[in-house]
């Protein structure tokens, strides 16, 4: 044991010894001379890019980069990078995108990622002493033509899952299933999509066995047109069944129309949607409802807002939303959801998320008491005149801002 004590005294003190600083040198120099740049970078990243420095304070960084990502109609991804000089760089910024497929890889992606952020930050670089350094080359020859899509834009999509979980006194089974059909172009965005899930819970408590499930069932279809960059209409079809909710058929015809403030086209950056549906709503109950009813016909319409915002000091997400019954203007919902993350300094980050419904719209109730296990389960829905969730976290990160070494030596 003494001698196995030795020994790794000795380890750790060869390790302090080597981790000393050694003296300037010309790398340090470079690194010292690089371009500071401020941006979510991962590991990947920091070791693909070595000739900047990636700061944890905005304020220290030559340039800042905030990146976004939206959801292509194939059902791959939209990445883009917004660049912007600060200080000497003042006055220079640059938009650069890149797209992903459905099913590359992650090598791929981080690949384009890479190449992308190297192209945005070379006129950057060039205006420090490591441009001297760079060398830029051209790979691929270009096509002059490219093939026709077979497909016209339309994107297929189908998944299965499903999970047993059991032990001596309790078993738990899943299934899930859904198909899609998706069409995304400029002037048109078509989403179809149908769905089935089942699950089943069973207990056995002192000789007793219990026994709770769930099923659902929804087709949903969504076609919007483009008006012009401000300007949408369209409109949603919907068939579902769902014994939580207590429907035996719901069907729902709401057409609608949507202006953005901001244009489609700076989506990525900003949004603040403003949304009016109207329309039809069919319901036949598996149950007498709290109301009497087994079957009946409704008008509705809803008002929603939603803003999006990707700054340099953070994010914000706020959408607003009400909704009733036209035949009882009592019977309504009003919803709200918010997600901050601020930069409040350097190195110091606060992340808060919550939501509230003011809820008088559950016309579906089941007459009559829930039972303790449906209850328990959650397995019916319960009356409530309101719900909300809050959740907060803050983090904070300080050191050294060159170091961009990436060590994977038994794990990060």
């Amino acid at each position: 044991m003494k001698q196995l004590f030795i020994f790794l005294l000795l380890i750790f003190l060869s390790a302090a010894v080597t981790a000393q600083p050694s003296p300037p040198s010309q790398n340090d120099t470079l690194r010292k001379d690089a371009l500071k740049v401020y941006m979510d970078a991962s590991d990947y990243v920091r070791k693909e890019i070595p000739f900047i420095n990636y700061v944890r304070d905005i304020k220290e960084a030559d340039v800042y980069i905030i990146s976004t990502t939206e959801k292509t109609g194939s059902g791959g991804w939209e990445y883009t990078y917004f660049l912007v000089g600060q200080g000497k760089f003042r006055g220079m910024a640059d938009t650069l995108k890149f797209l992903t497929l459905p099913d590359e890889t992650t090598e791929g992606q981080r690949a384009k990622s890479v190449n992308t952020l190297k192209m945005g930050l070379m006129r950057y670089v060039a205006k420090t002493p490591l441009s001297t350094f760079i060398r830029i080359n051209f790979s691929q020859p270009l096509s002059e033509t490219v093939a026709n899509d077979k497909w016209n834009s339309w994107v297929f999509r189908g998944s299965m899952s499903g999970y047993i979980d059991a032990q001596k006194s309790y078993k738990s089974s899943y299934l899930s299933s859904n198909v899609s059909a998706n069409r995304v172009t400029k002037n048109w965005k078509i989403n179809i999509r149908a769905v089935y899930s089942y699950s089943e819970d069973k207990y056995d408590l002192s000789g007793s066995t219990y026994t709770s499930y769930n099923d659902s069932r929804s087709f949903n279809t969504l076609i919007v047109k483009s008006i012009d960059d401000h300007w949408s209409y369209g409109g949603y079809l919907s068939l579902a069944s769902s014994s939580y909710n207590n429907l035996k058929l719901s069907s729902s015809l709401m057409p609608g129309i949507e202006y953005d403030i901001f244009p489609y086209s700076q989506s990525t950056r900003h949004q603040f949607r403003l949304l009016y549906k109207a329309g039809y709503n069919y319901n036949s109950y598996k149950d007498t409802t709290v109301y009497d009813k087994i079957k009946e016909d409704l008008w509705c319409h809803s008002l929603s807002a939603a803003f999006q915002s990707v700054q340099k000091w953070g994010s914000v997400n706020l959408s607003l939303s009400y909704s009733n019954y036209l035949h009882d203007w009592s019977k309504n919902n009003l919803s709200m959801d918010a997600s901050l993350d601020l930069r409040i300094a350097k190195g110091l980050t606060l992340s808060l998320e919550g939501g509230a419904s003011v809820i008088h719209d559950q016309l579906s109730l089941i007459k009559g008491v829930a039972s303790t296990e449906e209850v328990l389960l959650r397995r019916r829905q319960l009356e409530t005149q309101y719900e909300y969730f809050v959740m907060a976290g803050i983090t904070y990160t300080f050191g050294s801002m060159y170091n961009n070494v990436v060590n994977p030596r038994f794990g990060n």
